[in-house]
């Protein structure tokens, strides 16, 4: 699944393309994804000229001056930046036509499991963060508010493992499996430790970690995921700096101890039982 890199990287690689621009057209092939595209979508978006873009964790966020539209990417969904004309293909389920200065461009969403998610968010109906979608979603790693004295202070009294914490996404939105793991081990801390558990200090020293790892991966294109490719059609490099992510049975980059990987949550943990305490 694309976590917060891909988004963002996805999210500046759209930008240029679609900003100050003014939608012509929008095309639905199906009636949704994981839930129902909007009906009235072309006529709300007819004409309207895109103000900027953004992003809520792993949400893609397109502004208008009337409201927000609400793109996610699911498990295996992408964008492309096209020009006209292009044949759509089997799983191209949605296409936002713009123009501006240099002529029409197409915003192409393709998803072949149909995880993801196109929905309107009227400014009528207030703030995009007021969305039942986004409304529960943590602050953002990346920017001023995280800090490892909230995430000091919002753990008290969890017994709950500290990757499953930081995966919840209620405390801190964004830090999906690969890059929990990678920051729990630039950080030190056993992902099975309980969150209660860790000092301020660590946490400090965890919040950083966390601030490092993603803007590290969004210079680095994100992750070469199974189904993700860039805006570009490029893939992402960050895989390649792994410490522990994908790396079962492998020696630890900086003490030699094989990697060790186990299940929480259903979902598969990677760290050094030496480096992460």
């Amino acid at each position: 699944m694309p976590e917060l890199p891909e988004v963002e990287v996805t999210r500046r690689g759209v930008a240029p393309h679609i900003e100050g621009r003014a939608v012509r057209d929008v095309v639905l092939r199906r009636a949704g994804l994981r839930w129902p595209f909007p009906a009235c979508l072309p006529e709300v978006l007819a004409d309207r000229t895109v103000v900027t873009t953004g992003r809520r964790g792993k949400y893609l966020l397109v502004e208008f001056e009337h409201g927000t539209l609400i793109i996610h990417l699911g498990m295996s969904g992408h964008l492309r930046v096209l020009p006209p004309g292009v044949p759509p293909e089997k799983h191209d389920h949605f296409d936002l036509v713009v123009e501006g200065a240099e002529g029409r461009q197409v915003l192409r969403m393709t998803d072949p499991r149909r995880f993801g998610a196109v929905l309107w968010h009227p400014k009528d109906d207030g703030d995009v963060d007021a969305h039942l979608l986004l409304r529960g979603l943590g602050v953002e790693p990346l920017g001023p508010d995280f800090t490892g004295e909230l995430l000091y202070r919002q753990t008290r009294g969890r017994s709950a493992a500290i990757k499953q914490v930081l995966l919840a996404g209620d405390i801190v939105v964004g830090v999906g499996n690969i890059y929990c793991s990678e920051s729990l081990f630039r950080a030190g801390i056993n992902p099975k430790t309980p969150a209660g558990r860790i000092s301020r200090a660590r946490y400090d020293k965890l919040a950083q970690a966390i601030r490092e790892v993603l803007a590290e991966a969004i210079v680095q294109g994100g992750s070469t995921l199974r189904d993700f490719i860039s805006v570009n059609g490029q893939s992402g490099y960050f895989q390649q700096s792994y410490f522990v992510y994908d790396r079962a049975d492998v020696p630890c980059r900086v003490c030699a101890t094989p990697i060790r990987q186990i299940k929480q949550g259903q979902r598969s943990t990677f760290y050094c039982i030496k480096c992460q305490k």
